[in-house]
């Protein structure tokens, strides 16, 4: 073979030498995006901190309030009738609905009341609740209670605020949370107080007074 004519043959076999080299780069490449991608939801899977589906957020004190003393003893109530329930509640205290939710208030002490359409509660969908809000720690865990002859699922946290821009001090709540179903009506209740202050017996009289419509 002439030496004119192999080397035409090399010049025509480089095109197929270069394009195999290329696709075997190519697929060598694939692995590793797909690894890429399940560790990112990997990672993304195990940093989640808020609550489940349906599930209110811990309840929350403002800094910028004034501070909350006990309720007093000549404290007055009188009976809030909603759509979804009725309780007794202190007079004079602010309240606020949005959707599911009702919360009456002054500064820090505060009852916040959501009734959905649920599942009736139980200790374990308590605790995935409150285990899943990173906000709330659980110093009295989920338990079942009979409030006023109504079963009840009840459990204790504390919370504590962002802290104030100008003054960089915090708010601790104390809060009782309560949750009963009727009818297929889930109810969630939270009775807030700063730390430090006592609001035993009013957050008694208002849980016992609720009533699910």
């Amino acid at each position: 073979m002439s030496h004119r004519l192999q080397g035409i043959l090399v010049v025509l076999a480089m095109p197929m030498l270069i394009t195999a080299c290329g696709g075997s780069k190519h697929a060598s490449s694939a692995p590793a995006t797909t690894s890429t991608t399940v560790a990112t939801t990997r990672a993304a899977s195990t940093t989640t901190t808020v609550p489940p589906p349906g599930a209110p957020g811990a309840l929350q004190g403002e800094a910028l309030s004034a501070a909350a003393g006990d309720i007093p003893d000549n404290q007055v109530f009188v009976r809030y009738s909603g759509r979804a329930f009725a309780m007794k509640v202190p007079e004079g205290w602010a309240r606020r609905s949005s959707g599911a939710q009702t919360t009456f208030r002054t500064n820090n002490n505060i009852a916040r009341v959501v009734v959905e359409t649920g599942a009736a509660p139980t200790v374990a969908s308590m605790t995935r609740e409150l285990s899943g809000d990173k906000t709330a720690h659980v110093t009295k865990r989920p338990h079942a209670v009979a409030v006023a002859g109504t079963a009840m699922i009840a459990a204790t946290y504390t919370t504590t605020s962002a802290a104030n821009a100008v003054t960089g001090k915090t708010v601790t709540l104390t809060v009782d949370r309560y949750e009963l179903s009727r009818g297929g009506k889930l109810a969630v209740v939270d009775l807030g107080t700063p730390v430090g202050v006592d609001n035993v017996d009013a957050y008694r009289l208002m849980i016992e007074s609720l009533r699910l419509r």
